[in-house]
């Protein structure tokens, strides 16, 4: 069996003591970490955990620090070797060793130098399990060797020659970094035409006259020295043809002479690499760079290609224009033929290289280390690839594998070692060495066997608190060896969990999958093998969830507002939650704006940048939950930009704009408007309106004006600001396209045309010099038109004309283009004149007492003399045909439209004398009136009497006074009296009827009964019949014996006694009724009535000639049962024989010929006063009494 240590798993409850250690069953164990719990007494061999680069190079300036760092139990002790032997530390004074480690110090900044310390270094790292040692590290020191002095002598081109300026740099430790620069310390320009290569050499595809110049600098600079080392400049003349040959006639012979040729145009050729094939090795993992350099006239552009291949796409770069081809992370599938082409317009050239990609040796699988029980098998797996293929060789504890005493555990087959029936002196540290020509891998894995009883390192008493229906992770992290068994109990005295509900985790952890409210307790977990046992208790708490029962709402305000986010949370009693806003996943701006509070965030003045996701978090201990809205805010849209006037034409042209942005809300239209900076400067009008979707819009436009455009934007939240104006467009001047509107001919004076007309705008003109012909004659005659021209009028007044003839009118516009086209003709009249003829045959037919129609006869067109407007009558009242006194009234007028020859004369008097007369109107006035017409008008009805008095009551008598009335409109015949008496109850008795003659204004009443209220209506007479009362009410008074009498009957006990009686009887009867009605019954009383209403209480009719129950409108007393009347004041067909109208309440009531409403009492229209009967109503006490007596 195989033993792993595996570290204590991490949980997010509270509590949770992060596990060190681990165990788990695996072919490849795992490395024990150095716990201080656990390995308090638990041998582990060495490991290496830090050591310097295999490589290393050093500043030979600074002290030389070569790191080798190993833990293990117990802690390592360290030895070096230096090229092979023995490195004795102790007898170099300049040489320590950190304590506690291995790592070496070399003091060489006091004395002594870099270059003797030199060499390949190992480090071993031993204790009593083992011994692992650390790669061979090369140390070396930088260095940034100088240019050798040389003589460069100055180079001279001429003008299109390709050129390459060496830069040769010394060999330094790690190589330099080359770049070209002047004297200033300016970086050369480079180009396709002019790069730097590889090498660091500059190549020039072709020399031009400004490459001359003498300071062309190399420079190497060394990164690890901090060094920058510079070549001698190098100095370029480019020259032409003749210029090189006089330059050079003195050295040279005629064989030597350039000729023109060089100069000319070529194809291309590579001057780097040479040839056309190379080859290139690259190793595996490095990145690859390939290069071709090509000269030529015109510059050459270089192509690549991979032959039978694509080139990787992710990993492909092109550098220093294209010359340069680089494939990053190379691997053996890049090797192959990579073809690059250079090419100009007069040929072109390829070169092939050929890329083979090498590998140091790699990892497939590194070996790791075992932690095995005594009598268990294990192995050590090392396998490495590389090409060419690398050679496994084993180590133990540093010293060759076949060097080594047998060990009858081990057997080494190739990459692997297999152990069996290990024993505690079988631990020891092996190395794995993989090499090839290209490098070495070297890897340290120990085997560790140990016996150890079971150990758990979880916390005792570890809390842990779960979300309900969450999965909950209980910690056992154990260790021992042979690896324990591990069981679950929960309670004191709890079975063993299985895992039918439970999952039992290899490393120890128990999983509650869904943890309820009845998983909370005490959870036992029990670690077992051959050497013992041990055992933890942890607990579990189940906690209610984290809810955002509130959610924040998407919003969408405009900008300016105000928003509010809500956020309510519910959460276990027991966990305190913090809640935190988001915005778009990051911190709320620090604004002022933004203000938060327990459930509410508010985002006040709302501007365009606060649009975004909105999010409240939630967090407990234990959980987090979340909830977003987005916030969109919304404007009227920014104003477009970029205004472009296109395809401009005479009369049209195209704007194009580029929309601003739609602040959310997407744009519905543009708004063109265009202003005319000639005519109407800094006034815009409306040109045209085109859909949200378009951005361009053909544009109709007018002659001779300069126009300057602009666009609004307008969505669902209103217009934007409009946009900057357009370049100004001129168009040509035209001829005008219309001619003035609103044509008109009027005369002001008998004798002229008064010819107007609204002008054209200087938009409408449509080129400069804007003038008018106007033109004239007379419609019914043979005359030639008359024209004259004007300019800057709207009027033109012709002098002379006949009255009132009609005239052909036309307004025509012109420029300096020409005319505009032919205007249609109007008709005008000249002036007008006041009519000549009155009308005759005027007649009036008196309809009734306040009505007439009146006749006339038309009077001829001619002696109109104008428009005819109509007719006016004139009329007054003349004389009363009682009265023979004359009276001055104030003449009235009616006017009649048009041709009409009759009219009515409404609103006259009754019994009056009227004068009427004629007139015909034109648009100058009226003309003579016709002959004044006599007529009078019948006897209508009276008003009401003016007033109404009743004064000097008496036991049996009133005595009535009044005046007549004040529109008698007739002669009066007599006045009518109607009185009836009026009980207690308010009901009205019969009715009594008394003629009075006219010249009568007093009256005195006689055989009234005491003590009783009447009611008196009272209506005056012509021959034309009566006219509307006046009404009103009285009491007589009573007898002082009588009043005595009942005043002492009302104090005497006998009467008192009765009166008591009968009250109690009454409320003995109340209760019972109220008892019968609340059990749904009817009382007797009830029954009665029903089946048989009282006659004596029942309204009167107007077929009886009496008058229905009175109310006096000041007391406000409700109707008695008797009338039947419910109490929504509604009277049903079923319950009663009166009709609405009855009561006042219906659309048909009837009316006074002065127009008042007859009914005076609430509840009922009162009807006429007619004889009828006594009231049938029980009478008072007091007229109880006066009965009896």
């Amino acid at each position: 069996m195989q033993l792993k240590i595996m570290p204590k798993k991490k949980h997010l409850s509270a509590g949770r003591v992060p596990l060190i250690l681990f165990l788990c069953q695996m072919v490849s164990a795992l490395e024990v970490p150095l716990d201080p719990k656990l390995l308090e007494d638990l041998v582990q061999p060495p490991t290496i955990t830090q050591q310097s680069p295999k490589d290393y190079i050093i500043d030979p300036r600074e002290n030389i620090v070569v790191q080798c760092e190993a833990k293990g139990k117990p802690p390592p002790s360290f030895s070096w070797t230096r090229n092979g032997t023995h490195f004795d530390i102790d007898k170099d004074p300049l040489v320590t060793m950190k304590p506690g480690s291995g790592t070496l110090i070399i003091n060489i900044m006091s004395e002594g130098k870099a270059e003797t310390y030199e060499g390949v270094y190992q480090c071993t790292a031993r204790n009593e399990r083992g011994a692992a040692i650390s790669n061979n590290i090369v140390i070396r020191p930088s260095r940034s060797p100088l240019w050798t002095k040389e003589k460069l002598e100055p180079m001279i081109l001429q003008n299109g020659q390709p050129l390459v300026l060496p830069c040769r740099p010394p060999i330094g430790l790690p190589p330099a970094i080359i770049f070209w620069m002047d004297n200033s310390f300016q970086r050369l320009p480079q180009s396709e035409r002019v790069s730097q290569g590889l090498n660091g050499d500059l190549y020039f595809s072709n020399v031009l006259p400004e490459d001359t110049r003498e300071d062309y600098i190399c420079y190497a600079r060394f990164n690890h020295t901090q060094t920058i080392q510079q070549k001698q400049p190098i100095s370029v003349k480019v020259i032409s043809v003749d210029e090189l040959n006089d330059t050079l006639a003195a050295n040279l012979s005629d064989t030597e002479f350039y000729s023109a040729k060089s100069s000319r145009e070529r194809p291309p050729m590579f001057l780097t690499p040479e040839g056309n094939a190379s080859h290139k090795e690259e190793l595996r993992g490095n990145v690859l760079s390939l290069e071709c350099i090509a000269e030529g006239l015109p510059t050459p552009i270089i192509y690549w290609i991979k032959e039978d291949g694509t080139l990787p796409i992710n990993r492909t770069f092109y550098r220093n224009f294209k010359k340069t081809l680089q494939i990053t992370e190379v691997s053996e599938a890049d090797s192959g033929n990579y073809q690059c082409i250079a090419k100009n317009p007069l040929g072109a050239i390829h070169h092939t290289i050929s890329v083979t990609v090498k590998a140091a040796p790699y990892w497939i699988v590194a070996p790791q280390n075992l932690v095995l029980s005594p009598g268990e098998d294990g192995s050590l797996i090392c396998r490495a690839n590389g090409n060419p293929k690398p050679r496994i060789s084993w180590l133990t504890n540093g010293v060759p594998v076949e060097i080594t005493p047998d060990d009858p555990s081990r057997k080494i087959d190739g990459d692997t070692i297999i152990f069996s029936n290990v024993q505690e002196r079988s631990s020891a540290v092996y190395q794995c060495n993989a090499s090839n020509e290209y490098g070495y891998l070297l890897a340290n894995a120990f085997v560790n066997v140990l016996a150890e009883p079971p150990r758990i390192l979880t916390s005792a008493n570890t809390l842990y608190q779960v979300i309900a229906n969450r999965p909950a992770l209980l910690d056992c992290a154990f260790f021992g060896s042979p690896l324990p068994t591990i069981e679950w109990f929960k309670g004191a005295k709890g079975r063993a969990l299985h895992e039918d509900i439970y999952v039992l985790h290899d490393n120890g952890t128990l999983e509650i999958p869904v943890a309820q409210k009845d998983s909370t307790g005490t959870y036992t977990c029990v670690a077992r093998n051959k050497l013992g046992m041990a055992k933890n208790e942890v607990h579990l708490e189940i906690k209610d969830p984290t809810r955002i029962i509130k959610q924040p709402e998407y919003a969408t305000v405009q900008r300016g507002s105000t928003v509010s986010f809500e956020c309510k949370v519910k959460h276990d009693h027991t966990l305190i939650p913090t809640v935190m806003w988001l915005k778009d996943n990051g911190e709320l701006p620090n604004d002022e704006r933004f203000t938060v509070d327990k459930d509410h965030l508010v985002v006040a003045d709302v501007d365009d940048g606060d649009g975004g996701t909105y999010t409240c978090v939630a967090n407990t201990t234990l959980d987090k939950v979340s909830a977003s809205a987005v916030l969109s805010v919304v404007d009227v849209p920014k104003p477009p930009i970029d205004l472009e006037l296109t395809n401009q034409l005479d009369k049209s042209v195209q704007l194009s704009w580029t929309p601003g942005d739609d602040n959310n809300s997407p744009i519905t239209k543009f708004i063109i408007e265009y202003e005319d900076t000639m005519h109407e400067a800094g006034l815009w009008h409306r040109q045209a309106e085109v859909s949200g979707t378009q951005t361009t819009a053909q544009l109709n436009l007018s002659p001779y004006v300069n126009y300057a455009f602009r666009v609004t934007a307008v969505n669902n939240y209103g217009p934007s600001l409009p946009s900057k104006a357009s370049a100004q467009y001129f168009t040509k001047a035209a001829e005008p396209d219309k001619n003035p509107t609103a044509v008109e001919g009027l005369g002001s004076e008998p004798d002229n045309l008064v010819i107007t007309w609204k002008p054209l705008n200087g938009f409408e003109s449509n080129g400069p010099g804007l003038q008018y012909k106007v033109s004239w004659r007379q419609k019914d005659g043979d005359d030639e038109w008359t024209s004259v021209l004007v300019a800057n009028v709207s009027k033109y007044i012709v002098s002379g004309t006949p009255t009132f003839v009609p005239y052909l009118i036309k307004v025509q516009a012109l420029n300096d283009v020409g005319f505009a086209p032919e205007p249609d003709e109007v008709m005008g009249h000249s002036g007008e004149d006041l009519p000549m003829v009155a009308p005759g045959n005027v007649d009036v037919n008196v309809v009734n007492s306040t009505l007439a129609e009146v006749h006339w006869d038309p009077v001829p067109l001619k002696s109109i003399r104008g428009h005819l407007q109509g007719y006016r009558i004139y009329y007054w009242k003349a004389q009363s045909s009682s009265s023979r006194d004359k009276r001055h009234i104030e003449k009235k007028i009616l006017t009649f439209q048009g041709s009409k020859t009759h009219g009515m004369l409404p609103g006259l008097e009754p019994f009056s004398h009227y004068a009427l007369n004629v007139r015909v109107v034109n648009g100058k006035g009226e003309g003579p009136a016709s002959p004044d017409r006599v007529f009078h008008t019948p006897e209508g009805v009276p008003s009401a009497p003016s007033s109404l008095k009743i004064t000097n009551p008496s036991l049996d008598s009133l005595t009535l006074e009044w005046d007549p009335p004040s529109h008698p409109n007739g002669i009066l015949t007599e006045y009518t009296l109607k009185y009836q008496p009026i009980n207690s109850t308010h009901e009205l008795g019969p009715v009594l009827d008394l003629k009075i003659p006219a010249n009568k204004t007093r009256w005195i009443l006689k055989n009234l009964n005491f003590s009783t209220r009447y009611k008196f209506y009272f209506y005056a007479h012509t021959s034309a019949g009566a006219g509307s009362h006046i009404t009103e009410e009285a009491i007589t008074t009573m007898d002082a014996a009588m009043a005595s009498r009942q005043v002492d009957i009302a104090t005497q006990g006998w009467f008192i006694g009765l009166m008591c009686a009968v009250a109690l009887l009454i409320l003995i009867l109340l209760i019972v009724c109220f008892i019968r009605r609340n059990k749904g019954g009817k009382y007797p009383v009830k029954e009665k009535e029903d089946a048989h209403a009282d006659p004596e209480i029942q309204p009167m009719k107007e077929d009886d000639g009496t008058f229905g129950e009175y109310s006096d409108a000041e007391d406000h007393k409700p109707l008695k049962k008797g009338s039947r009347t419910p109490s929504d004041r509604t009277v049903k067909k079923e319950d009663s024989d009166d009709s609405l109208v009855d009561y006042g309440e219906g659309v048909n009531g009837q009316f006074n010929e002065d127009g008042s409403f007859i009914g005076q009492y609430s509840g009922k229209k009162e009807k006429e006063p007619a004889e009828g009967n006594e009231s049938s109503e029980a009478p008072s006490p007091v007229n109880a009494m006066n009965s009896f007596v």
